[in-house]
């Protein structure tokens, strides 16, 4: 597909703009590293949540949507919906600690928490460990879809669409990145937000009318369901087929083992990133740049509304066009862009393009900025140069930059498909939320907990993989059997189980921080006393927290919102409009109820 000159002036007009803003914020940014990558702890919860969301939408996301809706139904999306009350967790019970602990990175938390030796390899190797390793493998995912956009959409080859992402768009984002710190990255995202949201919408529509209008892609769906007979599912359902038992497989059918693992056990046991467990990576990097405790939380909640309830719907009805105009794809993922480029009109690509280069920039700028955060303050700043300038080390974070830009491209070129970058660090991260949480609110943990929970996740799933190809190789059976959503289910319920076995284990084995560290942590973040007890009888402070019950039902009352939301934007989609109206109701009460629930203004705290 050829590209016009007003295809050309659209995708030009999105670059100029994106470089302006970096540019405009440069003198903002070079004067610290905490202007540089917090924005001086001087951002409005409006602008860091909606940053968080542009995040987030990557150029992956949608690609990823179709490739779960074509082969799982609508329900494949709890793979990433179930993590709505890790998020929920991260607004009510983690955020306002985030920002009391006055960190520039999540990974500061290592020697702010812990002591000694083991506090600080715990810092230097999570930095690595997830600026560089874990940081590459999204950056990579991302580019890989990226790849998909660009082949797909002009027809040329992967090699050239690596190309043109590494030598052009990814060198061009760490140009405005290393340029603006996280106030260009910040205004970048709202700007490339807005752009995306107007770009998939109008997918969404364009590709719905070609399916012959919602009401008749519904039947056409139906249809396809009846000609399959009892082995397919309503690829429309949210919920898994229960009636398929506990590992059924049928055409559109979430296992629902699988869905029990997402819904009861990967929202807190597993890492991943923007929906940490406790919050953390970019999300606390958010949290740490809001101007107080109260737009620090808002910013998250607004994150997690938009995120889950607002956004996704637009992907999946495109998803379902796919399916009915493009059936038996090889490459579902791809189904995406084949809706967007053939039934959208041929004036508006580059505005389509430009678009989706607004959702790959958009994430690889925070990729960017954030993994050069670990690596300059956590790693460079705190072992090997401690006292240069901070010009200096702000000139060590753009080159910090480059090298991620490189080395993402090289995972790019080895990984096969998107969802195979999701797995990958859902299953790395399997088992080690539960330290995450509770460090917060147990005294007795740990920097051996973390160590060996990060250490165990690791081998575990090095381990499985490894068994699994060796008796592949041998002709032997595998070690758990099943679809790839059953094995996932499996392999990671296994990671999980030792993972936690492990790090309690530890946890008990070693001796407790030293006391002036936990008394210096529980003084300066205030958390809930119950699990504090000892070490506030040492801080002899009658000052103390017991807000756990509250937030407790704030963060059950957000999730019943959202996913009430969720269900009501889809059912209104469908033209379910009296499900969609008891739905919406639900979340307009939910949401009152939350708003009567939060603290009241003499209890932020503004420092």
């Amino acid at each position: 597909m050829t590209l016009s000159a007003a295809d050309w002036a659209a995708i030009v007009g999105y670059l100029l703009i994106t470089l302006f803003l970096g540019l405009y914020f440069r003198g903002r940014s070079g004067k610290s590293t905490e202007d540089y990558f917090v924005s001086g702890r001087n951002v409005s919860w409006w602008l860091a949540g909606t940053s968080m969301v542009a995040t987030t939408f990557a150029a992956d996301t949608p690609l990823a949507v179709t490739g779960l809706v074509y082969t799982q139904g609508v329900a494949g999306n709890w793979l990433w919906w179930s993590f709505l009350p890790s998020g929920m967790m991260t607004v009510f019970l983690f955020a306002r600690m985030w920002r009391r602990s006055g960190l520039i990175t999540d990974v500061q938390f290592a020697e702010f928490r812990y002591s000694g030796k083991p506090a600080a390899f715990l810092r230097g190797f999570r930095a690595v460990y997830l600026g560089l390793l874990m940081n590459c493998l999204i950056l990579g995912w991302v580019t890989k879809a990226m790849v998909n956009i660009i082949s797909t959409s002009l027809g040329v080859s992967d090699a050239k669409a690596l190309a043109i992402c590494v030598f052009f768009l990814m060198p061009f984002t760490g140009i405005y990145v290393s340029l603006g710190g996280l106030w260009g990255v910040l205004w970048t995202d709202l700007f490339q937000f807005v752009l995306k949201m107007a770009i998939v919408i109008g997918v969404a529509w364009y590709g719905v009318h070609a399916a012959g209008g919602m009401q008749q892609m519904l039947a056409t769906l139906a249809a396809k369901r009846a000609a399959a007979g009892p082995g397919a599912s309503d690829i429309t359902a949210m919920l898994p087929d229960f009636s398929r038992g506990w590992t059924g497989e049928a055409l559109w059918t979430l296992p629902v083992i699988t869905f029990v693992v997402h819904l009861t056990v990967q929202w807190w046991a597993f890492w991943y990133p923007g929906a940490e467990p406790g919050g953390g990576g970019y999300i606390a990097q958010r949290i740490f740049s809001a101007k107080d405790e109260r737009n620090g939380l808002l910013s998250v909640l607004w994150f997690n509304l938009a995120h889950y309830a607002l956004r996704p719907w637009p992907w999946i009805l495109t998803a379902l066009a796919a399916v009915v105009l493009y059936p038996g794809l090889a490459q579902p993922e791809r189904g995406y862009m084949m809706v967007a480029t053939r039934n959208t009109p041929h004036a508006v690509l580059g505005i389509l393009l430009a678009g989706f280069m607004a959702a790959f920039m958009s994430t690889i700028a925070t990729q960017l900025n954030w993994g050069s955060s670990y690596l300059v303050e956590d790693f460079y700043r705190r072992f090997l140069k401690k006292n240069a300038s901070e010009v200096h080390y702000v000139n060590a974070s753009r080159l910090a930059t480059a090298f991620l830009c490189v080395a993402a491209a090289v995972v790019a070129w080895n990984l096969t498909s998107v969802s195979e970058g999701w797995k990958i660090v859902l299953e790395l991260g399997a088992g080690t939320g539960g330290v995450y949480l509770l460090r917060w609110y147990w005294w007795r943990v740990n920097a051996w907990s973390e160590i060996s929970a990060m250490v165990a996740a690791l081998v575990t799933t090095l381990a499985l993989h490894s068994s699994a190809l060796w008796m592949a190789i041998a002709g032997r059976p595998q070690p758990f059997s099943g679809s790839d959503p059953v094995i996932f289910a499996k392999t990671t319920l296994c990671t999980t189980g030792v993972t936690t076995l492990v790090w309690l284990s530890v946890t008990m084995l070693t001796a407790p921080e030293h006391g002036d560290t936990l008394v210096r942590f529980y003084k300066k973040v205030r958390p809930q006393i119950t699990g504090w007890k000892p070490v506030a009888k040492i801080a002899g402070d009658e000052t103390v927290t017991r807000d756990l019950g509250r937030n407790l039902l704030s963060w059950l009352l957000g999730c019943v919102m959202v996913y009430s939301m969720l269900a009501c934007i889809g059912a209104l989609c469908f033209g379910r409009y009296s499900t969609g109206g008891i739905f919406g109701a639900v979340a307009v009460v939910s949401a009152i109820a939350i708003s009567r629930s939060m603290p009241k203004p003499n209890e932020w705290r503004t420092d």
